[in-house]
């Protein structure tokens, strides 16, 4: 490998980093058309382990805009990143997988719809498999899955004043 091959797939591993802080901020900032943005045309998303649905990148985010408003604090920590790069029509380098480890701590709304402490009281985690795609305007994400291994739940009902 040359010294500008090797510095190219650095390139390309820093686009690709920044692509999936990106796309972690845009769902935790309910940012749903910057999230739409992130997707390569005909893009989807597979969110079914967690509860949810899976569907191109348009419906996904309109399901989360909808589901999102009962957990007004929520943040995302993908890591563990583990990238490889693959060939696409004899071009190597134009797709990428990612499989990631993430942790999601949130809050559920109280009555108001706000977080009514800062402290989660529904934490997840497990596996994304993310399909990404070199365009012309930069690598897009092709299909996001999510696979839950676990979720943790607190009981509001035996939570105490310190709990928050």
């Amino acid at each position: 490998m040359t010294q500008r091959v090797q510095l190219a797939t650095v390139i390309d591993r820093l686009a690709v980093d920044a692509l999936i802080t990106e796309y972690a901020v845009t769902i935790d900032d309910g940012d749903w058309d910057a999230y739409q943005q992130l997707f390569a045309p005909g893009g989807r998303a597979d969110y079914r382990s967690a509860g949810g649905i899976e569907g191109d990148s348009a419906e996904v985010a309109a399901w989360l805009a909808e589901t999102m408003r009962m957990f007004p604090m929520r943040q995302h920590l993908i890591v563990n990143r583990r990238l490889e790069f693959g060939t696409l029509e004899q071009d190597i380098g134009d797709s990428a997988r990612v499989r990631a480890d993430y942790v999601n701590p949130m809050r559920f709304a109280d009555r108001a719809g706000e977080a009514a402490s800062t402290a989660p009281d529904f934490v997840c985690g497990g596996r994304y498999a993310f399909a990404l795609l070199r365009t012309h305007g930069g690598w897009r994400l092709r299909e996001v899955a999510v696979r839950e291994k676990w979720r943790r739940v607190r009981d509001r009902r035996h939570a105490t004043p310190a709990d928050d």
